[in-house]
């Protein structure tokens, strides 16, 4: 079942990444009539998110930038950054960083208890293998949100 886990995780990660590539530049920070964010911030978004998940679940390193809690957390929004959010290159580049760390993935890493569950809302996640995929299910709605807000924009 783990490695299912995983490999469904590296098909959704193509995927955001083929969507990501299909959407020119200037289009990444439109933002449609009834969305709170952007391409963009949902993109960073996912790649903030699956990073502190990451260290969570599997005590590994951050490998964003800093800058990306202030632009990416959950609750910010693009009409309130100070500073010039990443060029969509860093942002192809970071998705498959983290989808080639996927692979480093084993049976015994998933199976891992952390030693403090995850708790979100009423949550609870228990192992790594589960706190890993509640992030994938995360960037499954996302993938969702970028999907609409593509067909909106075009």
């Amino acid at each position: 079942m783990s490695q299912s886990i995983v490999n469904s995780g590296s098909i959704l990660r193509q995927i955001v990444i083929g969507q990501l590539q299909n959407v020119p530049e200037n289009q990444l920070d439109i933002q449609p009539e009834g969305f709170r964010n952007t391409i963009r911030w949902n993109i960073g978004h996912m790649i903030f998110w699956m990073d502190r998940y990451s260290t969570f679940a599997f005590g590994s390193p951050s490998t964003i930038p800093a800058v990306y809690e202030n632009l990416f957390n959950s609750g910010t929004k693009p009409a309130d950054w100070k500073i010039a959010p990443p060029p969509k290159e860093e942002l192809i580049q970071l998705l498959a960083a983290q989808l080639a760390r996927f692979s480093e993935l084993t049976p015994e890493m998933l199976d891992k208890h952390l030693q403090t569950p995850f708790e979100m809302g009423p949550f609870q996640f228990g192992t790594s293998g589960e706190l890993f995929n509640f992030a994938l299910m995360h960037e499954a709605i996302h993938l969702g949100v970028i999907s609409s807000q593509i067909k909106l924009i075009s």
